[in-house]
C-alpha cells in the first residue's frame, strides 16, 4: 500500500506509539536508548555500557521503526545480542539507503498486526471494516496501540491492554503532555488464554481398528453364509415342486 493511499493520522499515531524521534534519527534513537536504560547526562563509555547491558530488557523496548524494519525484512525474531547488534547495523545502513517516507511504507506494510495480519491495510479491513486510507483518529490509534503485542492484545483479542496505550496515544496527538512508554517485544508480555481442545472423536488404535475389522468380516461372511444356505433352500423347493408338478401330469389319463 503506497503511503500516500494510508490515511495520516494513522502515520503520525505509529510514529507517536513507536518512535517520536523517528524524523530526526539516523537509524538508532540514543537518547531513547540511554533513558530506557536509565543512563545520566555526562556518564562515561564504561558505565554506560554497564548500564545498558543491566537494563537490556528495557533498552529492547527502545527499538526505532528503522530498527524494527531491519529485524522484520532481514532478521530472526531471536533475542541474542549478536541478533540486536546485526539490528542496529542494519537499522544505519537502510536510513542511509532510503528516504524516512520510503521506510516508514515499508514498516507499515511488513508489521504484524495481529495472528495471521500483514500489513496496515490488512489490518484495517479485519479489525474495522474500511481501507487504511479511511480510518478515524481513534481507529488509527488503536491499531498504533497494537503494534507493541499484536498476537495478545489487540481490537478484537483481549482489547484492554490495547485501550490503555490507545488512549495515551490520543492524548499526545491532541497535545497533551504524556509519555507514551515504549512497547516490550511480543515475547516478554504474551498472555494467550489456554485453548479447549476440539470435540474430535478418539484416534483408533490399531489394535482397535483390528477388532473392528475382524468383526466386519464375520459379520460380512455370515450374513453371505445365510444368503446361500437361502438361496439353496429356495432353489430346492423350486426343484421339489417342478417334480411334483411333472410326476403330476404324467399319472393323469388322457
Amino acid at each position: 500500500m503506497p503511503l500516500p493511499q494510508i490515511a495520516p493520522v494513522l502515520q503520525r499515531m505509529v510514529v507517536i506509539g513507536e518512535d517520536s524521534r523517528f524524523r530526526t534519527h539516523h537509524g538508532l534513537d540514543v537518547d531513547e536508548i540511554r533513558d530506557a536504560a536509565g543512563v545520566p547526562p555526562g556518564a562515561g563509555a564504561w558505565s554506560t555500557a554497564l548500564a545498558l547491558w543491566r537494563h537490556r530488557d528495557r533498552v529492547r523496548g527502545a527499538s526505532t521503526i528503522t530498527q524494527q524494519l531491519a529485524k522484520n525484512l532481514y532478521l530472526s525474531p531471536s533475542r541474542s545480542a549478536l541478533r540486536k547488534l546485526k539490528e542496529a547495523v542494519t537499522a544505519v545502513r537502510l536510513e542511509l539507503a532510503l528516504p524516512k517516507d520510503r521506510l516508514l511504507e515499508l514498516y507499515l506494510n511488513t508489521a504484524e498486526w495481529g495472528p495471521g495480519i500483514w500489513g496496515v491495510e490488512a489490518a484495517s479491513e479485519t479489525y474495522f471494516g474500511v481501507p487504511a486510507s479511511r480510518l478515524t483518529a481513534e481507529q488509527a490509534a488503536a491499531l498504533a496501540a497494537t503494534l507493541p503485542f499484536p498476537r495478545s492484545s489487540n481490537p478484537v483479542f483481549q482489547p484492554s491492554r490495547m485501550a490503555a496505550r490507545r488512549e495515551l496515544i490520543l492524548a499526545r496527538y491532541y497535545g497533551a503532555d504524556v509519555i507514551v512508554p515504549p512497547g516490550l517485544e511480543e515475547d516478554d508480555t504474551l498472555t494467550l488464554t489456554p485453548l479447549q481442545a476440539p470435540l474430535l472423536p478418539p484416534v483408533i488404535d490399531s489394535l482397535l481398528n483390528d477388532t473392528i475389522l475382524d468383526t466386519l468380516r464375520d459379520t460380512t461372511r455370515d450374513t453371505t453364509r445365510m444368503r446361500n444356505d437361502s438361496l439353496r433352500d429356495s432353489t430346492k423347493k423350486d426343484s421339489t415342486k417342478r417334480d411334483s408338478t411333472k410326476r403330476d401330469s404324467t399319472s393323469r389319463p388322457i
